[in-house]
């Protein structure tokens, strides 16, 4: 019996005269190792003798899966067979050289010459020591391939028989094996005769020559075949490779799905899996506590949900969000090598340090995907194991489970993000506008999510874009990301990657295009003109036919270097291989706000971007298509890199000219462009854009301001609108949308002014406080409606600005809110404290438990007032509840209300402009003043009403 402790003491060499024994069944020359008995018992069978095969005894020791795992590979043995000369050696030469160097993979050559020198010198060419030979070299590349090396085992092994023996002992240790037939005629093998070993057997000088006086039986099989006369030594070795890759052996996957390596694994590996659609239902996920979400979160929860930001499940906790900050990256260990499979589903616990999550797996996430709340949330949901996350239109979008709140440290976030502060940088100023807390935990969506603005087509999940790569039989895909409109420059870029892309070998490269639909800055092209002008494009065949356009979710950050890593990634993660970038991805200029170090020009270097992409330490097998300005050639009315000899026929086109040129309405060119085009830009080159493509940024440009455009994705939703006679004009979420007021004869109405105050026409009641509201904003919506002053017949509108509309961002109402109809808070008239009226009718808050639709005409109880305080102007707020509500009996004055709700609205009145960057508004009191004084100023804003009809002033 071998004696453990003495085994190892005596060390690497006891264990290579082992290894050598193992394979020979002899015992190395030369003098014995110290420590080691003479006799040593080697059985012919597992288990006989006084050996037992460790690797099968018992459960313990380390499991092949979790070696294969840990190191990133799978052990294999490539057996390359084939007659002398046919290329064996000089393939697995290049093959391991690519392996080590390109893939980091652990690989080992194992040659038959130069076997012949060592473990197997003695050993000649008769059948049985061919027999021999290759036992040997198979036994060694066995436990090679358990360690997990790749190893390349190149021998001519002429005997069928010999080779299925060896894939034997490999099948017995579930490895895999992988016959590589090196088939070349014998003619052209001993064409080559690169050993002169043909010319010797011809003059009789060697006996026994395969494929000359001796057989060689071809396999019937193999699992790779390489018709080595009729290819390039790189084609050879790219063939190998890539059924490497569709084994899983370079990626350790136990299940390699059918798309690699056409397409890559996402971020986290071959079996991760975006979140599923939550087990909740809408009805059941609307009893939690709600957190609203603004345009930009939505487009985040959108990323999240589908998995664009692999392997990240939800909005970021604060220990993801330090690691992407700090490093661009977090770790994960999605196989649970460390034991911390949920580590970023944990609550952050900076006490803990215990962990090995060092080891796990560290992947690309360098911006931050986090969700911002405000004060009056993170006390809401305090407590809470799930919350319910509604988008601005007030649908039920996901459940964030097991809430993180933690605080928003936003200078250190926007330091590290941008690597500079610009107090005027767009995404910088909805940062700083933001709530003081974020809110990190895991999404699941209820169900898809769709916009509903006439572009949902265009938006593609990474599954079904995964699915559309596979039916175009792609076998890579090269990604293009923009925000701007496509001309020849941009085509130029994607047809020359297409190019380059072939002749690297691949057969059907794709192209995808993929326009960014998040939120952009207010001066950015429209997504939908975007959208339709690439759509224009492809059909005019600037771009391949089979090109796949799909927006992109994410918002965009302009936050340069660190952002571009981003937009690689997630491309990355929907199977893309190639990423094309150019000059200055995702720049911006620096604003002219006097309050920062530096005051105009490019915020970034425009090379830095693409260089940081090309070092990223994220990339894995992604290759980046870095690309230089082109210019157009007024020669040939193409775009291309500028020819120096000839400087003077190059023109610079830049986005600021394209704008202009488009603004004025710029026709085509003649066929010989003036010198002076530069100076004069009286058209628009022939060739840099496709008329049709032309003809929208044109139609754009000229009409920038029209609300027809859809800026960036922004969910549209219907209006809740109550049952009577209204009419409709425009569409909902756009300025253009009325709700007219008829009544029973079909006439035109004013709610303002026709709508009676009082239930009974003309008399306020004697008591019970009772008025009559007409609603504008239903309960849990966001749209802010309001009774139009400046229109003919006062119709309900969509509060816009700067032609935008707007939404409530700072929480979800749990309030109806609307108008008390013929009230107006005289602007010419001071209360008792000098302040004058803000020039508009009541505004009321019911807090019933219903939701009342847009346009109901609800009798309420009054049952309270707030005075806020806006630049001298006082704006009151009478609160009230259906009188029809279930709690309306037992509420007559504030103290008959809950007191968090009276604390919920003190709050809302005070804060809800904060989240558009404005500073906190004034109450005359937080404290709910009592129905007398409520009754008192709605008497008093009834009587300016009427004098102001009467005067003609409203």
């Amino acid at each position: 019996m071998i004696n453990r402790p003495k085994m190892v003491a005596v060390g690497t060499i006891a264990l290579l005269g082992m290894l050598l024994m193992s394979a020979t069944g002899k015992s190395p020359a030369g003098p014995k190792p110290k420590g080691i008995t003479e006799k040593v018992v080697v059985p012919t069978t597992n288990g006989g003798g006084n050996i037992y095969d460790d690797s099968t005894f018992g459960s313990k020791g380390l499991k092949k899966k979790d070696r294969y795992h840990s190191i990133g590979q799978k052990g294999v043995t490539l057996w390359m067979t084939g007659f002398s000369g046919s290329g064996k050696s000089t393939i697995g030469k290049e093959l391991e050289e690519r392996l080590v160097k390109d893939y980091r993979k652990h690989t080992y050559r194992l040659d038959g010459d130069n076997l012949r020198f060592g473990l197997n010198k003695d050993l000649g060419f008769k059948k049985e020591d061919r027999a021999e030979n290759v036992r040997r070299v198979g036994e060694v590349a066995k436990l090679f391939a358990e360690s997990g090396v790749i190893v390349i085992a190149s021998l001519i092994s002429p005997y069928r028989a010999d080779r299925e023996q060896v894939r034997k002992i490999h099948k017995e240790k579930q490895l895999e094996f992988m016959e590589v037939f090196v088939d070349i005629p014998i003619g052209d093998a001993e064409k080559r005769d690169p050993k002169g070993l043909y010319k010797k057997a011809r003059a009789g000088q060697i006996k026994g020559f395969t494929g000359l006086d001796a057989p060689y039986e071809p396999p019937l099989d193999p699992e790779i075949r390489i018709k080595s006369h009729e290819m390039t030594l790189q084609e050879e070795v790219d063939t190998i490779i890539r059924a490497l890759q569709a084994r899983g052996i370079l990626t350790a996957t136990d299940h390699t799905p059918t798309w690699y390596p056409a397409l890559l694994p996402p971020d986290g590996g071959m079996d991760w899996q975006p979140p599923a659609y939550s087990t909740y239902s809408t009805a059941a996920a609307v009893k939690f506590p709600q957190v609203l979400l603004n345009d930009i979160d939505l487009q985040w929860v959108q990323c999240i949900g589908e998995g664009w930001a692999a392997p990240l499940k939800g909005f970021m906790r604060e220990g993801v969000l330090l690691q992407s900050l700090h490093f661009n990256s977090m770790l994960t260990d999605p196989l649970g090598l460390t034991g911390n499979a949920d580590f970023t589903e944990r609550q952050t616990n900076f006490d803990d340090y215990s962990t090995k999550l060092q080891m796990g797996e560290r992947v690309d996430m360098s911006v931050p995907i986090v969700l911002p709340i405000t004060a009056a949330t993170q006390k809401m949901i305090e407590g809470s194991k799930q919350v319910t996350l509604v988008s601005p239109t007030g649908k039920p979008v996901a459940v964030l489970t097991n809430p993180e709140v933690y605080e928003f440290r936003k200078e250190e976030v926007i330091s590290r993000l941008f690597g500079g502060m610009d107090p005027d940088h767009p995404y910088i100023k909805v940062l700083m506008a933001a709530g003081p807390y974020l809110l990190g935990g895991e999404v699941e969506l209820l169900e898809r999510i769709r916009y509903n603005d006439g572009l949902d087509s265009y938006r593609l999940t990474p599954a079904e874009l995964r699915e559309r790569f596979i039916q175009h039989g792609a076998d890579a895909v090269y990604a293009f990301q923009t925000r701007n409109p496509t001309h020849a420059g941009h085509a130029y870029l994607m047809q020359d990657a297409g190019r380059q892309l072939k002749a690297k070998g691949y057969k059907k490269p794709l192209l995808w295009l993929t326009p960014l639909g998040g939120w952009t800055k207010s001066d950015d092209m429209p997504l939908d003109v975007r959208i339709h002008q690439h759509q224009v494009v492809i059909e005019e065949g600037m771009l391949p036919a089979d090109t796949v356009m799909a927006i992109w979710p994410s918002p965009m950050l302009y936050a340069g270097p660190t952002e571009v890593q981003w937009h690689c990634k997630s491309r990355r993660n929907v199977g893309a291989r190639f990423f094309i970038t150019g000059r200055d991805p995702a720049g911006i200029k620096r604003s002219k706000n006097k309050n920062q170090m530096t005051v105009g020009g490019d915020f970034y270097d425009g090379n830095h971007g693409r260089y940081v992409l090309q070092t990223s330490p994220g990339l894995g097998e992604m290759k980046i298509l870095s690309f230089s300005k082109v210019y157009y050639d007024k020669l040939d009315n193409k775009m291309k890199p500028p020819d120096k000899s000839r400087k003077s026929d190059f023109l610079s086109i830049s986005g600021s000219t394209m704008r202009a040129l488009a603004k004025k309405g710029a026709p085509p060119c003649p066929d010989v462009i003036a010198d002076n085009w530069e100076e004069t830009k009286p058209c628009i080159p022939n060739g840099f854009m496709v008329k049709r493509g032309w003809d929208l940024m044109i139609e754009y440009y000229q009409d920038p301001k029209n609300t027809k455009w859809i800026g960036y994705s922004r969910m549209m939703s219907q209006p809740l609108i109550a049952q009577g006679n209204f009419v409709t004009k425009g569409t909902f979420g756009k300025p253009s949308w009325s709700l007219y007021f008829q009544n029973s004869e079909g006439d035109t109405i004013s709610p303002w002014h026709d709508l009676q105050l009082y239930p009974t026409a003309g008399a306020a009641p004697a008591a019970g406080r009772i008025v009559n509201m007409m609603v504008e904003i239903p309960m849990g919506r966001m749209e802010k409606l309001e009774v139009n002053k400046e229109v003919k017949y006062n119709p309900i509108k969509q509060d816009v600005k700067k032609n935008q509309p707007r939404y409530y961002k700072y929480g979800i109402p749990f309030f109806n809110y609307g108008m008390l109809p013929q009230t107006w808070e005289n602007p010419q008239k001071k209360d008792k404290d000098g302040h004058m009226g803000d020039g508009d009718p009541l505004d009321v808050m019911e807090i019933g438990s219903k939701q009342l639709p847009t346009g109901s005409v609800v009798q309420v109880k009054v049952l309270g007032i707030f005075s806020l305080i806006d630049q001298g102007e006082v704006d009151y707020k009478i609160i009230v509840i259906n009188k029809d509500d279930p709690m309306a009996s037992s509420m007559r004055t504030p103290d008959d209300i809950d007191g968090q709700v009276a604390a919920r609205l003190a709050d809302w009145l005070k804060m809800y402009k904060t989240a558009e960057g404005k500073a906190v508004n004034e109450l005359a009191s937080d404290m709910m003043e009592g129905p007398l004084k409520a009754m008192s100023v709605i008497k008093e804003t009834h009587e300016y009403w009427k004098t102001g009809r009467e005067a003609g002033t409203i």
